[in-house]
């Protein structure tokens, strides 16, 4: 499972030529200026408008769905009516992530499904009762109306005064003409009057509506930060459910990297010990037929079928080093690495300071992921020296290998690498590159610190 070093840098040479990014434009107008013509600002926008007539349909749907279950209650019929009405929740806050994905750009995971033991009616109404997604669902549609009022009124004002002010010197003359006024009235007390008519006057209204207009992109982003808050908390899956779904795609992960090293065992003893053994005792089989007839020749043949026992022998050792060598067993990682390092290419210095000893599985983990990438060393960085560091921080278990070598190397496109941070994440462990062209490489690994039992 190497990696080829070099790979894997962004301009095919490795250098930073300091010029943007694809998909990345140079604005020459602040943020502040040019955020009310971003179309970031009128997605948001709309999301706010088109936020009020749903509210007061989900808000509606919500009351009346829980009000005639609960009163129905009495009867065998409230408790699929409040079903129905929780699975109608359930519906709305699908759609509502929708929303939030295409106008907000929130990525928001879809909840836990329904879990029925059962096919049926009455499974699928307890699952519905029982899930707290259907609840929460719930709380979205009753809390979402209040805030979604207030919101609409908030970025409409600002967003009508704020654009009315700012080309007010462009239609103040509607007054004089269709009213009979110099502009509009500021204010009136029955004997005096106040208009917007002269000219500093309607250049101080255009100033203010010019701040209105600057302020009402950042106003409407506030607003519907909290709108994303609460399609996330209310709307996504729950702490427990994500990480339960994270455990079972780690476990996959397990399964098939315990299925992987299985092949790999077998097609090394097939292509190797096994065969070796099939052609010594063949050799041997010859030998017998021959030690009568010619007994040089034969023990010519015993002599060359020890050298294969002695093969043979060093692959199955090789072979059972692979899958869990006996100094690590017996002596820790300080031999372990040791052993390993010194089958290495270049110099490698070995440095392990830990307290105690780790439960047998991280210690194992960490021993094949330093031997993983002290293999990367010898074929691919084309480094002088090396070295493992490994020593524990509170609860975790850190191993960090470094090499002067080539660098360039990286995680992606279906390397090495990859597949060892993947090993890695499914315990909870973490795989840093720092690989920088020309090096150094420095590959940290974070493990869970679990003691032995």
């Amino acid at each position: 499972m190497a990696t080829e070093y070099g790979q894997g840098y962004g301009d095919g040479h490795g250098y930073d030529s300091g010029l943007p990014l694809a998909g990345e434009r140079r604005h020459r107008l602040p943020a502040g200026l040019r955020a009310p013509f971003e179309a970031r600002t009128w997605r948001a926008f709309a999301y706010v408008l088109l936020s009020l007539p749903i509210s007061i349909l989900l808000f509606t749907y919500a009351v009346t769905m829980v009000s005639l279950g609960a009163g129905l209650l009495v009867t065998f019929l409230g408790v699929p009516v409040l079903a129905a009405g929780l699975a109608g929740c359930r519906g709305f806050g699908a759609m509502e992530r929708a929303r939030a994905r295409g106008l907000l750009g929130v990525e928001v995971a879809d909840p836990e499904p329904l879990r029925m033991r059962k096919p049926g009616v009455l499974a699928w109404v307890g699952a519905v009762l029982k899930s707290g997604t259907s609840w929460r669902s719930l709380l979205y549609a009753v809390l979402q109306f209040p805030w979604s009022v207030f919101s609409f009124v908030v970025a409409l004002n600002f967003w009508a005064y704020g654009w009315a002010l700012l080309t007010y010197p462009l239609w103040f003359w509607v007054f004089p003409v269709y009213v009979g006024q110099g502009g509009v009235q500021l204010f009136s007390d029955g004997t005096h009057s106040v208009y917007l008519d002269n000219p500093f006057e309607i250049a101080v209204t255009a100033l203010v509506g010019l701040l209105f207009t600057l302020a009402t992109p950042w106003i409407v982003r506030a607003l519907t930060t909290v709108d994303q808050v609460m399609v996330q908390g209310l709307l996504g899956p729950t702490r427990l459910s994500a990480r339960v779904v994270e455990l079972e795609s780690d476990r996959g992960v397990v399964v098939d990297t315990a299925a992987a090293d299985l092949r790999r065992i077998e097609r090394d003893l097939h292509d190797g010990a096994q065969a070796r053994l099939v052609a010594l005792a063949m050799d041997l089989g010859l030998a017998k037929e021959k030690l009568t007839e010619d007994p040089e020749a034969a023990a010519r043949m015993v002599g060359e079928a020890h050298g294969e026992v002695k093969t043979a022998l060093q692959e199955l050792r090789d072979l059972a080093r692979g899958i869990h060598p006996a100094v690590l067993t017996d002596r820790g990682l300080d031999a372990a690495l040791s052993s390993v390092a010194s089958r290495c290419t270049v110099p490698v210095q070995v440095e392990v300071d830990l307290p105690a000893r780790p439960a047998p599985a991280i210690e194992g983990i960490a021993y094949f992921t330093v031997s993983e990438l002290l293999q990367n060393i010898s074929k691919h960085s084309r480094a002088t020296w090396a070295s493992v560091d490994v020593w524990r921080v509170e609860d975790r278990l850190m191993v960090q290998v470094v090499d002067d070598g080539v660098g360039g190397a990286d995680t992606s496109g279906g390397s090495g690498l990859g597949g060892l941070a993947e090993r890695l994440d499914a315990v909870d462990g973490i795989l840093v590159v720092d690989s920088p062209v020309g090096g150094p490489t420095r590959v940290t690994a974070e493990l869970p610190w679990r003691a032995v039992r």
